[in-house]
């Protein structure tokens, strides 16, 4: 099983669609929280959602299962914990969610899991991947930087 991460700032729309095509993306899962955010004009939910059809014939759902929580992101951005604090917090979020056994594994096949950041250091898509490939057996992880 392939599981991909892309984010979408500081890539083009040509850049970020045409990744997602040749890596043969079946799937967009939309992890943030707020999806309709304008830091990238073709990154709001709706127009992603249809950009990726046309473009790609690539599905788009948003999963907020994956998200942080509200109270999670602000104190992150607003730097009132940092980094190391997050990731713990947002570990501890998803073994209370149990993701692992509320995902589809078909689902996640060649599906790419989507945020704003452009590389997956420090952000939560790679810990989402991560855990999945700790929980369940065969994961591959594609980031597409």
């Amino acid at each position: 099983m392939q599981i991909f991460t892309i984010g979408f700032t500081q890539k083009s729309a040509e850049e970020f669609f045409g990744k997602l095509q040749r890596a043969g993306v079946k799937q967009v899962i939309d992890t943030r929280l707020h999806n309709t955010s304008q830091l990238s004009g073709f990154a709001k939910r709706d127009d992603l959602r249809f950009l990726l059809n046309a473009v790609g014939n690539i599905d788009y759902v948003h999963a907020p299962l994956l998200a942080p929580t509200d109270d999670m992101l602000s104190a992150y951005k607003k730097k009132r914990i940092d980094w190391t604090d997050y990731e713990s917090r947002f570990l501890t979020l998803m073994r209370e969610r149990a993701i692992e056994k509320k995902l589809e594994r078909t689902q996640l096949d060649r599906g790419c899991l989507l945020c704003s950041e452009a590389k997956p250091r420090h952000c939560h898509r790679r810990l989402i991947v991560e855990y999945l490939k700790n929980n369940w057996d065969d994961v591959e992880i594609i980031h597409l930087v």
